[in-house]
């Protein structure tokens, strides 16, 4: 099975290397928002001021000390949070000094009941990818209703996966289903697998 494949190739990864290739990844994500907001500002357009993250697993690219980065720097973050099978995520605001629990599927989520305003830019983790964004998750489909709630809300937002690089699924007979999101972007530790949009 596909996702098991991945997911095994993920474990098998050394320390060093996903150590290092969360800290490259770390500074081209924070490169990269802070380039989109100068054109904007050059262009006179809305920057991005609210980032949906999500607290990574063990086995994911580590994104905290970013998100602690952009929150100190004054940027809107927030988290996701399971309300239920087949339910779209409830993005609810972050404060780094706030209490934090233990969601659905052991992940952690901010202890709060105060939903975020819709993101301008959704940060997704990834386990598999292909270099046009399409996206192989951890088959809960959660992300793909979320995303598509969103757009149903003609809110302007931009969506970046974030995944290793063992997850491309170049090699692989992948064909994605009709509900599958497509994303604007890919970030591996290896670099863009699909190139971020500059503005």
């Amino acid at each position: 099975m596909l996702r098991q494949r991945l997911l095994e190739k993920r474990k098998q990864q050394a320390k060093s290397d996903t150590s290092r290739g969360a800290l490259l990844m770390r500074g081209r994500l924070y490169t990269w928002v802070a380039g989109v907001n100068k054109t904007r500002k050059e262009q006179n357009k809305a920057p991005i001021t609210h980032i949906a993250g999500f607290w990574s697993m063990p086995d994911e690219p580590e994104l905290q000390p970013l998100l602690y980065k952009w929150a100190d720097e004054g940027m809107q973050v927030s988290l996701p949070s399971v309300l239920g099978p087949d339910q779209a995520l409830q993005f609810k605001c972050w404060d780094p000094e706030g209490e934090m629990k233990t969601g659905a599927f052991g992940i952690q989520e901010p202890d709060t009941t105060v939903e975020a305003p819709a993101p301008d830019l959704v940060l997704v983790p990834t386990l598999g990818f292909t270099r046009q964004g399409d996206r192989v998750g951890y088959g809960k489909g959660y992300y793909d209703r979320t995303l598509a709630a969103l757009r149903e809300q003609n809110h302007h937002f931009l969506t970046v996966g974030l995944a290793w690089a063992c997850g491309d699924l170049s090699a692989e007979e992948y064909t994605p289903q009709d509900h599958d999101f497509q994303l604007d972007a890919v970030l591996t530790d290896k670099g863009w697998a699909k190139p971020a949009p500059t503005v």
